[in-house]
């Protein structure tokens, strides 16, 4: 085992984040922890890493563990270029060459039992150059570099002058390279692109270490992961498989956990009933029943009741009106800046109904193009024209639809003054803008914050046409979640960028691929998309590996037997219905024969009449026995 979390409990204030958190992590094993934003994962990675103090339980690490950790923000600086700031990650290899090199020409000038020290020296230090791999430490460092996304004319540009993006794949490059035995991830696939992320999907998925990746990336989790680590209401549960198999196993263990609860309530509640009737008897025994069940349910362990993930968005992206069949036909278009040339001469059509992704590397334009077809951005040369009534909902990544002197409360009123107080304050609470949060200024918002309300002003825009610009930046992955489902349920027509394949999966049904300054169309999801690019490759002599599951189906057979075993049940729950319904009956019979001995007892008649009070006495001790044991049987079937 290389990492124990044990019964981790943290709180800020009043605010419980974290609670008996705990989880292990064994060799080799990758590991996800995930949960919606806010719910403790980075403060958890900081008490793992003795950053701060937990409140009760313990962090346990072997020994000798070495551990790498890539927070999301980074603030290099000084005066190494890219390369040299990745090569820093292995000094003492860089210092060893350097010795190297000098020993080699002190030799020459060197002889006898001086030479014979300088080459016992060199032998040594070869010796472990060559244990680290020393020979291939520059094409490794070329190889990271690369695959995070830098050309080879940035590699000598220096740190200093990096956006924070690119300072974090620097630090990410330098963390690859140091090859710590447990990496630690927060959040690493924020600055990159698609093929970026899959280079590094591939470097995780065959490091020889172990990994803890905090990431709301769905598809990057799948092709990494073994395990899920799910901090929610600041409790973790931990799940075998991948982020797939562990959507589907909370799945079944939320409604387990449901079905458990609502059954106990229905057990509690039919308790309550039979120890009400059992009472109604008015019995000594029966009375005795009552109060031996009322014991017997103060002592059951009660089935903690679901907590319902906290209400977040609640999408319904209702367009105003039907637009015509083509929504969007762009004809030509060109644009680039100096020195940088974006797409030339590109043609496509949007057809309505059709959700429409734009993929390509960083830096191919597609933030570009949908500005252009917003309007908020000149093309070069080409055209673009919307069918007939086509209205426009617009979401930037860059979220400057704002004006940022407003509240959030102003910047809906604003925009929609038919809406009362009451109107605005409950569409906003479905984005999770409660309370006060209505009144924050815009310019004091978060990213994501910014992002949810760009959504709300998105559905109130009551459009036809979506054009998103990255719609799931920012959003934890229940948001994305309920994004998908909205989306798959919109009658009008999208055309997003995202780098998010997960969602584009979800919600694609056609992608343009932005390459070599044009688009190649794929009709399908991202998977299809990937499968016939795979092919298109294999075509063209590129070797190319495909990689397809299939699941069978339950056979015929299993479901038949389900049947039949569900009819017997059926059947047997009739019978069990019909027979306490007809206890029921003699019990009311009992008791009413039990009143009637009674009367007759005290008759002026029978009072005196030793003869007669033997019969009734007689005949009373039997209907009382007839009694318990109709009540004992139908307590037994209740």
């Amino acid at each position: 085992m290389i990492l124990q979390v044990n019964n981790i409990s943290k709180a800020f204030g009043e605010e419980v984040v974290l609670s008996n958190v705990s989880f292990h992590m064994n060799e080799h094993d990758k590991v996800a922890l995930i949960g919606r934003n806010g719910a403790g994962k980075t403060t958890l990675l900081r008490i793992i890493l003795g950053e701060l103090s937990a409140d009760e339980g313990e962090i346990t690490i072997a020994k000798t563990t070495t551990i790498g950790y890539l927070s999301q923000h980074q603030d290099l600086s000084g005066n190494r270029t890219i390369y040299e700031e990745v090569l820093s990650a292995k000094e003492h290899l860089v210092e060893i060459e350097a010795r190297l090199r000098e020993i080699e020409k002190e030799m020459k000038h060197l002889s006898g039992a001086e030479l014979d020290a300088k080459y016992k020296e060199y032998e040594r230090l070869n010796h472990t150059f060559e244990q680290e791999n020393g020979y291939a430490l520059r094409s490794e460092v070329t190889g990271i570099i690369k695959g995070l996304g830098f050309s080879e004319e940035e590699f000598n540009k220096p740190v200093s002058v990096l956006s924070g993006g690119q300072k974090t794949r620097v630090a990410l490059g330098k963390l690859l390279l140091s090859s710590p035995e447990l990496i630690i991830l927060d959040e690493p696939t924020n600055h990159l692109d698609m093929a970026s992320i899959a280079w590094l999907e591939n470097y995780l998925a065959l490091y020889k270490g172990s990994v803890l990746i905090v990431s709301h990336d769905r598809y990057f989790l799948n092709r990494i992961v073994n395990r899920v680590v799910e901090i929610e209401f600041g409790r973790s549960m931990m799940y075998e498989g991948n982020y797939d198999a562990f959507y589907e196993k909370k799945a079944q263990a939320r409604e387990a956990q449901r079905r458990q609860y609502l059954n106990q309530q229905a057990y509690i509640k039919h308790q309550e009933e039979v120890i009400a009737k059992l009472r109604s008897f008015n019995r000594e025994k029966s009375i005795k029943r009552a109060e031996s069940r009322v014991k017997m349910l103060e002592k059951i362990e009660r089935v903690e009741k679901p907590q319902d993930e906290e209400q977040g968005m609640r999408i319904h992206l209702v367009p105003c009106v039907e637009s015509g069949k083509d929504v969007l036909t762009v004809t030509g278009l060109t644009k680039s800046f100096p020195g940088n040339p974006l797409f030339h001469d590109i043609s496509f059509l949007i057809k309505k109904g059709e959700r429409v992704a734009l993929l390509g590397e960083n830096g191919t334009g597609k933030t570009t193009m949908l500005k252009i077809i917003r309007g908020l951005m000149p093309a070069d040369s080409g055209t673009i024209r919307e069918g007939a009534k086509v209205y426009i909902g617009y979401y930037d990544q860059e979220q400057q639809n704002f004006n940022e002197d407003n509240t959030v409360f102003e910047e809906i009123s604003d925009d929609h003054p038919e809406m009362n107080n009451t109107e605005i304050r409950n569409t906003l609470a479905s984005f999770l803008f409660t309370g006060d949060d209505v009144f924050k200024p815009i310019p004091t918002l978060s990213g994501g914050e910014r992002g949810r309300l760009s959504l709300v002003k998105l559905m109130l825009s009551e459009a036809n046409f979506l054009l998103l610009d990255e719609p799931t930046n920012h959003l934890d992955i229940t948001s994305k979640e309920i994004l998908e489902d909205a989306l798959n349920g919109y009658e009008g027509t999208v055309f997003y960028v995202s780098h998010d394949r997960y969602f584009v999966n979800k919600t694609a049904t056609r992608i343009l691929d932005l390459t070599h300054e044009t688009v190649i169309s794929y009709e399908g999801n991202y998977e299809s998309y990937l499968e016939q690019k795979d092919r298109k490759e294999a075509a063209a002599g590129i070797r190319s590996e495909v990689t397809t599951s299939t699941a069978s189906a339950a056979p015929p057979t299993a479901n038949k037997a389900n049947w039949m075993e569900q009819k017997a049940k059926d059947a047997q729950d009739r019978k069990i219905k019909n027979r306490i319904a007809k206890l029921e009956e003699l019990i009311a019979g009992y008791e009413a024969r039990l009143k009637e001995i009674d009367e007759a007892m005290l008759a002026p008649e029978n009072c005196t009449n030793s003869f007669a009070l033997n019969q009734l006495t007689e005949e009373k001790n039997k209907v009382e026995e007839a009694l318990f044991e109709a009540m004992t049987e139908w307590e037994e079937l209740s």
